[in-house]
């Protein structure tokens, strides 16, 4: 992460850390929902023009993209992804894990699109 805001860096490691991720620019091997700092503009999968003080949500299981900018993504993933400042982020990261393990415990080998959240 090329974040020169040192008290960014310290959050979002211990949000990593909790969450069971790395930081560094990429998720830990095997993630499917990561909070992360809101990219400017995501042009091919890469990030151009660092990112906004603001944070969003991307939840692979529901169907996002990392590698789409938000205007590239359907409305339903807008609204998942947010943007949230870093406390709602934190707060929305841990109300969606919440959410998945509701619903797999209800609807076991549903996927999430197939449950109707998107």
């Amino acid at each position: 992460m090329n974040d020169r805001r040192p008290h960014r860096r310290v959050l979002l490691a211990a949000i990593a850390k909790e969450a069971g991720r790395t930081t560094g620019g990429q998720a830990g091997p095997g993630w499917t929902l990561v909070l992360r700092g809101q990219p400017i503009r995501i042009v091919d999968g890469q990030t151009q023009g660092g990112c906004t003080d603001v944070f969003e949500l991307i939840c692979c299981d529901c169907g996002d993209d990392p590698d789409l900018d938000y205007r590239d993504v359907s409305p339903e993933l807008q609204q998942i992804r947010g943007p949230f400042p870093i406390a709602a982020g934190i707060a929305a990261y841990k109300k969606h894990v919440v959410w998945h393990q509701t619903r797999q415990a209800t609807h076991p080998g549903e996927s999430s699109a197939a449950r109707g959240r998107l």
